[in-house]
């Protein structure tokens, strides 16, 4: 479904990525580990067509990503950024309806997907004509995630979902990651909390200094020495 082939970045003088090469199944959920500037929100903003790249290819599907963001939501790549960027000004539903403009016309009947939505993640309906600045970290997360689920992904960015965030809730977020992903959607996920990733991923790649340094299934790099000592705290 998503295929990153020998992808570089550069930031002026500076590599951010280096001739990186992943890939994601249909369907599947894979987690992107590394410490802070490995270059793992590099790689999600440049998949989504916020940052261009100096060389190396993107694929969705059968697609060639060369087209920009928007038109890549539009062809079912969504990403939810980190620490959330929900519109603070908009009630939750109005955050919600923003994102359906991806493939909604203006007089397009919402009350569907909304549906979904509030019945996916219940808190939402209850908070639907809050204003997004007045929600907890934990709602404002669950908004991001329930604004990318009505752009209706093939394929979801996921942006260190459970910063600053509570470990029940943090678990909470993960929780409905895993959910997304048995309903069939694509999951591509940063996140520092290596052990919470892991369990929702099948498999994961280990990103440092602007490069894949390795890659396994989940439960190999959880036992795998120098992941653990270096992302679980102990050997």
């Amino acid at each position: 479904m998503l295929k990153v082939d020998s992808l570089s970045v550069r930031y002026g003088a500076v590599q951010a990525l280096d001739n990186v090469s992943l890939h994601v199944a249909a369907g599947e959920t894979v987690a992107l580990l590394g410490a802070n500037g490995a270059g793992k929100t590099t790689l999600l903003r440049t998949l989504s067509g916020l940052v261009k790249p100096a060389s190396g290819a993107m694929i969705l599907g059968d697609a060639v990503l060369t087209v920009g963001a928007e038109a890549r939501v539009r062809l079912g790549l969504v990403h939810v950024p980190e620490r959330r960027r929900i519109f603070g000004g908009l009630t939750v539903e109005e955050n919600l309806k923003v994102a359906a403009s991806a493939w909604a016309g203006a007089a397009a009947d919402l009350s569907g997907d909304l549906d979904k939505i509030y019945a996916f993640l219940p808190r939402l309906k209850e908070r639907r004509a809050q204003l997004g600045w007045s929600m907890s970290g934990g709602e404002q997360q669950m908004l991001a995630i329930g604004r990318a689920l009505m752009a209706r992904p093939k394929v979801l960015l996921l942006d260190e979902p459970s910063l600053g965030l509570a470990p029940r809730i943090a678990q909470d977020v993960f929780d409905r990651v895993a959910e997304i992903a048995r309903q069939g959607v694509t999951v591509l996920v940063v996140e520092q909390n290596t052990a919470l990733a892991l369990k929702v991923a099948s498999r994961g790649y280990v990103l440092e200094t602007g490069r894949i340094v390795t890659d396994g299934a989940s439960t190999a790099l959880l036992n795998d020495p120098k992941v653990r000592e270096a992302y679980l705290g102990r050997a």
